[in-house]
C-alpha cells in the first residue's frame, strides 16, 4: 500500500507542478517555468529511484522489483531531454551503456553505472543472489541524482536552448530509444517513447498561444503531429512487431521539421554553431543535415572546391608511393564503392597482404577515428599513414612534396587550394587535401534516404519489413546507428563506438582471429580484439566483409550475428560486446534483412575526372 501511495505521490506532484504551470502569472515565462518543472522532475525522479532501492532492499515479489524500474525510468524521460543537453557527462552514468567508456584523456576505463547496468540484475529475471551488487548500482545512481540536482538550479535555458533540445530528444528517442538501445533487456522503449512526447507535448504548449497570434496553421498542425505521434505509439506497443519505419517517416520526421518550423515562425534563433548533425537539419534524413567538415582538426582546414579538386588527383597520384606503381585508388576503388574486393588488401610488394580489409571511404568523414583500431583521430593523419605504412604505399612525404614542388601543374593547383600560404606545397596541405577529397565522398542519397524524404513508392514491403528487423527484434541498430549505419553516437555524435564481435580466423575456425584491434592503441583489456564499427552503406559493393574479410556473402554475416557473435558459435571471448545470445530469426527474416541493407546502396560514378579528362 505504501508502494502504491509513493507512486501516486511522484504523478501527483508532477501533475500539480504542471497545473500551476497552466494557470502561470502574465509576467512568467516559458523558460521560467521549464526550469521549475525540471527541478520537480529531478526531485521525483530521485523518489523513484529511492522507491526502487526499497523493493529491492525489502525483497519484494520480482514484478514489482520490475515494475519500480520501469516507473523510475519513466520519470528519467520527462526530464532527458534538458539532462543530456546541459549534463551529458553526468548523465552518462544515469541511462549510459552498460560497458566500460574509455576515457580518451586520462587513459583509462570508466566503468559503467546507471539504469542499463541495474537492467541487467533485475530482467529478465532476478533472484536474491543478485541483490547486494542490484542495490550497490542503485544507491551509485542515487549519488549521481545528487550531482545533477547540485548543479541544476543553475541551469537557465533560453528559448532557443529548449527547442534545440527538443529536437535533439526527437532524434536521440528515433536512434537510441525504439531500437531497444537504452533498454536492451526489460524492452521497454515504446511506453518510455510516450512519456517522452507528452513531455515534449507539454513544453510546446508553453509557446502554443504566441504561436497561434502569428500562425494558427501552423499551431494546429503542431498540435495534431503531436496527438498523431503519440496515438501511433499507443497504438502499436508490441516491441517486435512496431513499425518504425512508418513511424519515423511520418511522425517523427514529421515533428522535428514543425518544431524548427515553430521556433522560426516565433523568431527564436537556431544556433549555427558548427556540428556533425546542423542544428538547422529539419530531420536526420535530410540531404544535407550532416557537416563532413565536423571533424576537421583545424578551421583553415576546411572543404573548398579547388582542395576538393587538388585532393583527386592526388588520391590518383602514383608518385606519392615508394614503388611510383600504386596510389589511394589501388585499395579504394571508386566503383567498388571505394574497397578493393580483396578479403585483405594486397601489399605494396605485390606477394604478400596488409593486416585487414579495406573499409569503405564514402562518408569516412563522418567518424571520429580512423582505421579499424582507431588509432587516427582525423583523416590529415590517415592519408599520411597510409602514404608512408611499408606494406601500403611505402612512401615518404618528404619525397613527394619535393615532387609535387617541382611540378610546374602540381604548384599551381596547390596556390589555387591554398591562397594564403606563402608556400602552399607542404606536407600540412598534403595531407589537407586528400582528407578534403575524402570529405568531398558524403552521401545520402540512396532509395532509403529518398523514402525517408517523401518518396514512399521506393521500398517494398520486404525491405521496409528489413528496416525494422534492423532496428528491432536483430538489434543491428544498436550498434549500427540510423541514419549513417556506422558507430558514431548520435544526436551528438561526439563518439564512435568500437565493439568486440568475437570474429573468428576463419569461416569455420573456433579460434578467435589473433588481431587485438583497439587493445594495440589503448593496451586495455577490455580493447582486446575490438573493432571500429564501420559503416553499413553501399554494403551491397564492400563485400567481403569484417575486418579481416572472412565473409564473402551477406548471408554468412547475418548467420554468425544471429548466433549470437564468437561467443554463440563457441569461442571464448570474455569481453564480448555483442550479446552472445541467438537472435532467432527466421530465414524470411534474414532474408528481409539483407534486402533492407540492399537499399543503403549510393555510390557515386568513378570520381577520377583526372584520368578521364587526359
Amino acid at each position: 500500500m505504501k508502494k502504491v501511495l509513493i507512486e501516486m505521490g511522484i504523478v501527483a506532484l508532477t501533475a500539480l507542478v504542471w497545473a500551476m504551470h497552466l494557470n502561470k502569472p502574465e509576467n512568467t515565462t516559458p523558460t521560467t517555468l521549464i526550469k521549475e518543472r525540471y527541478l520537480t522532475d529531478i526531485q521525483a525522479l530521485d523518489t523513484a529511484v529511492k522507491l526502487l532501492h526499497q523493493t529491492v532492499e525489502q525483497d519484494k515479489p520480482v514484478p514489482e522489483i520490475q515494475n519500480a524500474f520501469k516507473l523510475a525510468r519513466l520519470q528519467f524521460k520527462k526530464l532527458e531531454y534538458l539532462a543530456e543537453y546541459y549534463n551529458p557527462y553526468t548523465t552518462q552514468f544515469i541511462n549510459g551503456a552498460p560497458i566500460a567508456e574509455w576515457e580518451v584523456y586520462d587513459a583509462k576505463l570508466i566503468d559503467p553505472e546507471g539504469f542499463q547496468v541495474i537492467e541487467n540484475y533485475l530482467f529478465p529475471t532476478y533472484t536474491k543472489q543478485q541483490k547486494a551488487e542490484a542495490i550497490l548500482e542503485i544507491k551509485k545512481l542515487l549519488a549521481t541524482f545528487n550531482r545533477l540536482k547540485s548543479v541544476s538550479p543553475d541551469t537557465n535555458p533560453t528559448d532557443s536552448h529548449v527547442f534545440d533540445a527538443m529536437r535533439l530528444e526527437i532524434f536521440r528517442m528515433v536512434t537510441l530509444g525504439i531500437t531497444g538501445f537504452d533498454s536492451p533487456i526489460a524492452n521497454t522503449s515504446l511506453p518510455e517513447a510516450v512519456t517522452t512526447l507528452t513531455t515534449l507535448q507539454d513544453i510546446t504548449s508553453l509557446y502554443l498561444e504566441n504561436l497561434e497570434e502569428k500562425n494558427p496553421e501552423l499551431a494546429t498542425q503542431v498540435r495534431q503531429a503531436f496527438t498523431e505521434s503519440i496515438g501511433y505509439l499507443q497504438k502499436h506497443p508490441d516491441f517486435n512487431s512496431f513499425d518504425r519505419l512508418t513511424f519515423i517517416a511520418d511522425h517523427a520526421n514529421r515533428l522535428s521539421g514543425l518544431l524548427l518550423d515553430m521556433q522560426q515562425a516565433l523568431q527564436i534563433p537556431v544556433f549555427q554553431e558548427k556540428r556533425l548533425l546542423r542544428p538547422d537539419a529539419r530531420h536526420l534524413f535530410e540531404l544535407t543535415a550532416f557537416n563532413p567538415d565536423y571533424y576537421t582538426p583545424s578551421y583553415d582546414a576546411a572543404l573548398t572546391q579547388e582542395r576538393i579538386q587538388l585532393g583527386e588527383r592526388l588520391f590518383f597520384e602514383t608518385a606519392l608511393s615508394g614503388n611510383k606503381q600504386r596510389n589511394c585508388a589501388t585499395c579504394h576503388q571508386p566503383s567498388r564503392a571505394f574497397t578493393d574486393g580483396l578479403p585483405k588488401s594486397l601489399a605494396i610488394d605485390n606477394k604478400h597482404f596488409v593486416a585487414r580489409n579495406a573499409p569503405t571511404l564514402i562518408n569516412a568523414a563522418l567518424q571520429q577515428v580512423q582505421f579499424y583500431d582507431s588509432r587516427s583521430t582525423s583523416l590529415e593523419d590517415q592519408a599520411s599513414d597510409v602514404i608512408t605504412n611499408k606494406d601500403e604505399m611505402h612512401g615518404s612525404l618528404d619525397e613527394s612534396i619535393h615532387y609535387l614542388q617541382s611540378n610546374p601543374e602540381y604548384s599551381s593547383h596547390f596556390q589555387k587550394a591554398f591562397p594564403k600560404d606563402a608556400t602552399p606545397v607542404n606536407q600540412r596541405n598534403l595531407k589537407v587535401a586528400l582528407a578534403s577529397y575524402t570529405r568531398s565522398l558524403t552521401r545520402f542519397n540512396s532509395r532509403f534516404d529518398r523514402y525517408m524524404r517523401g518518396e514512399k513508392h521506393l521500398l517494398t514491403s520486404e525491405e521496409k519489413n528489413g528496416f525494422n528487423l534492423f532496428t528491432g527484434k536483430a538489434k543491428c541498430g544498436t550498434c549500427h546507428f540510423i541514419p549513417l549505419f556506422n558507430g558514431t553516437v548520435p544526436p551528438s555524435f561526439h563518439k564512435t563506438e568500437s565493439e568486440v564481435l568475437g570474429v573468428p580466423a576463419s569461416v569455420n575456425s573456433h579460434k578467435i582471429d589473433p588481431d587485438l584491434g583497439k587493445y594495440v592503441t589503448t593496451h586495455s583489456d577490455t580493447h582486446k580484439n575490438a573493432f571500429k564499427t564501420t559503416t553499413i552503406r553501399n554494403i551491397e559493393y564492400t563485400a567481403p566483409y569484417m575486418h579481416n574479410g572472412i565473409y564473402k556473402t551477406l548471408e554468412e554475416v547475418v548467420d554468425f550475428y544471429n548466433k549470437g557473435g564468437g561467443a554463440g558459435i563457441g569461442i571464448d571471448v570474455p569481453n564480448q560486446t555483442l550479446s552472445p545470445d541467438q537472435l532467432s530469426l527466421t530465414e524470411k527474416e534474414k532474408k528481409e534483412l539483407i534486402a533492407f541493407m540492399m537499399t543503403l546502396s549510393d555510390v557515386p560514378q568513378s570520381t577520377n575526372t583526372i584520368a578521364r579528362s587526359e
